[in-house]
């Protein structure tokens, strides 16, 4: 399947460094590594536009060809490594392989017919894991693999352990229980949602119209609290003391002594 892989013409570079790489970047040029089967990691620099495009592209095999090196060496691309916005490819890592040896590698998982549980008004497809790792020969790494999920119906899931692998010989490595495609009704969606916020323990508070009347009830009935302007005095509350000083500038009480 890969004998044919793309080729990448490759360039030796003389320094590494973040600031020598960046000078590569500039001229259009990828910074990149080889290592693997024994031999000493060689720094090397690829055309960017070409090789992305292949990134993107999905393609994992190429053939490298490096100055002074016996004729085109197979790699598979192990690694890229983003700017510090996560948008752009900045490095990327080959290792050496050959077409006959087993790997781990990750493959595209694509999604294909339409799930009869999508018919139902507010059903959402789930798609968590979009790729799933596998092992295999290099020869026999596919570019993605598809799953139907055409008799996917609302609550249903299809997890890695589901997928149908494309060589016989191809074994999962993925957690089997790794959710691939899954339908759920929109509120069902809401709710779990609303749970994960509601786990931290912090509660909302509430202020309604009871519990404003409550606390000024609360605030009256404090010990010593002088009752408002005109209210009579409370139930069982005790009489002034005997002979205590009126408030200055009170009038006295009808028959009492002056």
């Amino acid at each position: 399947m890969h004998e044919k892989s793309p080729l990448l013409k490759a360039s030796l570079r003389d320094r590494v460094g973040s600031r020598y790489s960046e000078r590569y970047r500039k001229q259009g040029k990828l910074p990149a590594v080889v290592y693997g089967h024994k031999l000493d990691p060689v720094a090397i620099a690829i055309d960017a536009k070409d090789s992305l495009s292949h990134f993107h592209k999905g393609e994992k095999v190429f053939r490298i060809e490096i100055p002074g090196g016996k004729g085109d060496d197979m790699v598979l691309l192990k690694d890229v490594q983003f700017d510090y916005l996560g948008n752009n490819i900045v490095h990327a890592d080959f290792a050496r392989v050959t077409l006959d040896e087993r790997i781990h590698t990750k493959v595209r998982v694509t999604l294909i017919g339409e799930a009869i549980g999508m018919k139902q008004a507010g059903a959402i497809l789930m798609h968590p894991a979009t790729e799933i790792e596998v092992e295999c020969k290099v020869r026999d790494i596919p570019d993605h693999i598809e799953v139907s999920i055409t008799d996917l119906d609302m609550g249903q899931t299809i997890t890695a352990d589901k997928v149908k692998l494309p060589i016989p010989d191809m074994k999962l490595v993925t957690d089997p229980h790794a959710v691939v495609a899954q339908i759920v009704l929109g509120v069902e969606l809401k709710i779990a949602e609303e749970t994960t916020v509601a786990a931290d323990g912090t509660e909302p508070e509430v202020i309604t119209a009871k519990k404003a009347e409550g606390e000024e009830g609360a605030a009256a009935a404090k010990p010593g609290a002088a009752p408002a302007k005109g209210a009579p005095p409370a139930k069982g509350a005790a009489p002034a003391a005997k002979g205590a000083a009126p408030a200055p500038g009170a009038k006295p009480a009808p028959g009492a002594k002056k």
